[in-house]
């Protein structure tokens, strides 16, 4: 497994150290005076550079979402469209290039402003309309949305574990004040999925670090880590079980209050081996496509930055082919930080083996 370079407090892991955008209007952090520390951390890291530059090179993303826009011209011509969290602009460019009449890009980062260049630098600025502010509070352009409303809503909001960072939120807030009735959400579907892994050395090197630290007992770090999911590239070859989905979400219809959830899983192992960690990821939908469109961040596919997020067991699990391990997954956004997310992971192994009947519970913070 592939160790995270800098696990930021970012849902797309880029460090904030990267090189800052240069700005022309007001900064992100003066434009967020007296917002709590956590939401100011959250924007200004889309202020730097790198992070664009890693989601613009993550193809499996890039050209899912190029495809799923350009591939379907009969639904963007003419249209009026939104962008939630516009970035540097290259969903709105899309949807300009496959005939939208008019584009709305709102992202509160002042990466905003790069983003009027480089659309004035593809002579899209007459079509094309960027606002700085939080979708929940900016001015939208009513001349640009016949009766205030949009036909169309396009955005990429996922984070880690698909909900790190709750972005999906302002979606849903931009879905039901400017959408259109019977207006299409570009993507649509996510479903979130889990299995379960060996991983003996790596969580060796993880975890079992803190047990001798150069002769001292780091115990109380040991803790930490067990709490933290670590977001890292997973072999295929690790899978001990078949992957089971856990969680599809509609966009058309999901609400803010459904992404706190406690649903059942079951993991159905393909061979004789160790459990020492579950992992989950996540795939996205574009059904509103004429032909759907669909990617996975998932360990058998192609890689994305986006990874997949591991959650370590307390015990080590011995299973045999064909067992089955049962459990329940829970998520809630954190009551200090709503970005942050408060998982626990239930577990039982079903065998008939009592020397290796197991069951257990951990709680984990991202």
């Amino acid at each position: 497994m592939e160790t995270l370079p800098s696990y930021s407090a970012h849902a797309n892991g880029s460090s904030i150290a990267s090189t800052l955008v240069g700005t022309t209007g007001p900064t992100t952090e003066e434009r967020l005076a007296g917002e709590d520390h956590a939401e100011i951390r959250y924007f200004t890291s889309y202020d730097h550079h790198g992070i664009h530059e890693e989601m613009l090179k993550d193809e499996v993303r890039t050209r899912s979402y190029r495809d799923a826009i350009y591939q379907n011209k009969h639904i963007f011509k003419d249209k009026v469209v939104l962008d939630v969290g516009c970035g540097t602009g290259i969903l709105s460019m899309f949807a300009a290039r496959a005939g939208a009449r008019h584009v709305i890009g709102v992202d509160m980062s002042s990466i905003i402003d790069k983003a009027k260049e480089i659309v004035a630098a593809n002579g899209m600025s007459n079509v094309i309309t960027l606002l700085q502010g939080k979708m929940e509070e900016v001015e939208m352009p009513l001349q640009h949305m016949p009766g205030g409303k949009v036909d169309i809503i396009v955005s990429e909001w996922m984070g880690y574990f698909l909900l790190y960072e709750s972005m999906l939120d302002t979606v849903l807030y931009a879905r039901d004040k400017y959408l259109t009735a019977g207006g299409k959400i570009f993507p649509d579907r996510a479903t979130i999925y889990m299995a379960a892994i060996e991983d003996g050395e790596y969580k060796d090197d993880k975890i079992g670090f803190w047990d001798n630290v150069y002769g001292f007992n780091f115990s109380p770090m040991k803790e930490s880590a067990l709490t933290e999911p670590l977001v890292d590239t997973v072999e295929i070859k690790a899978l001990v079980t078949d992957p089971c989905p856990v969680l599809t979400l509609d966009l058309n219809t999901v609400t803010p209050a459904d992404l706190a959830f406690r649903v059942p899983f079951s993991l159905r192992a393909q061979r004789n081996d160790f459990i020492h960690a579950l992992i989950a990821w996540f795939d996205i939908e574009f059904t509103a496509c004429h032909k759907p469109i669909r990617f996975s961040t998932g360990p058998h596919t192609k890689y994305t930055h986006w990874k997949q997020t591991v959650f370590y067991l307390r015990e080590v699990l011995t299973v045999e082919d064909g067992e089955t391990l049962y459990g329940e997954l829970e998520n809630r956004p954190n009551s200090r930080n709503k970005r942050d997310l408060d998982i626990k992971i239930a577990y039982e192994l079903d065998c008939s083996d009592t020397s290796r009947e197991a069951k257990g519970r951990c709680a984990y913070r991202m």
